[in-house]
């Protein structure tokens, strides 16, 4: 396994000037480059043989609201060759597309989609970048921050109509009448027959 601080070393030789910062987490690299970059740093991290990441095993998404570019998109590469990983991350914004990688690396495809599809950050030149989890007319990204944990519409069968439905969301409260009477004090519901019973006494 390649220590850390030697596979640090050889990603600021090979990736040059494209690194703006490097930070560890939990004994795991990161790389933080230039979203306009990651096709190009992807492209040096998998071909120069002294690194190898020749397999990407996931693409995911963060919010931050409070920043500017509020998205991270994070690639997680791994070296079969080193048993070495790095987290690679680009920020974006909501309307600042991330360039796709799947000319890199295929499995991209479907990451960069569910990455599109919960967060909404786009990719250009994705061959097909539609939903992967959502259904097809879904309203918004769901794993976005701000987004309603109700969410807009809500599913279900009609069975006067036989088809689903989409309808917007309604919580209703039922009609509860509360009496706010402590149980140890006053009478509960239910206790007036109790009230008119008189102990048996025993002789």
């Amino acid at each position: 396994m390649m220590p850390i601080d030697q596979l640090q070393t050889e990603i600021a030789r090979a990736l040059d000037g494209d690194v703006m910062h490097f930070f560890v987490e939990k004994d795991e690299l990161s790389v933080l480059v230039l979203r306009t970059r990651i096709a190009d740093v992807l492209q040096k991290l998998r071909d120069d043989p002294a690194i190898a990441m020749v397999q990407l095993m996931d693409i995911c998404g963060a919010d931050y609201p409070d920043r500017p570019e509020r998205f991270e998109v994070l690639y997680h590469l791994l070296s079969l060759k080193y048993n070495a990983r790095v987290r690679v991350r680009v920020q974006t914004d909501e309307t600042s597309p991330v360039p796709s990688v799947t000319d890199i690396y295929s499995a991209a495809g479907w990451f960069e989609r569910e990455c599109w599809d919960l967060f909404g950050v786009a990719f250009s030149n994705h061959p097909d970048l539609r939903r992967i989890l959502t259904d097809y007319g879904f309203e918004g990204h769901p794993l976005r921050k701000d987004f309603p944990l109700t969410g807009y519409v809500e599913v279900r069968y009609d069975d006067e109509q036989k088809r689903i439905v989409y309808e917007p969301v309604k919580l209703v409260q039922d009609f509860r009448n509360f009496d706010f009477l402590s149980p140890w004090e006053g009478m509960l519901p239910g206790d007036e027959k109790a009230a008119t019973l008189k102990p048996e006494v025993k002789s």
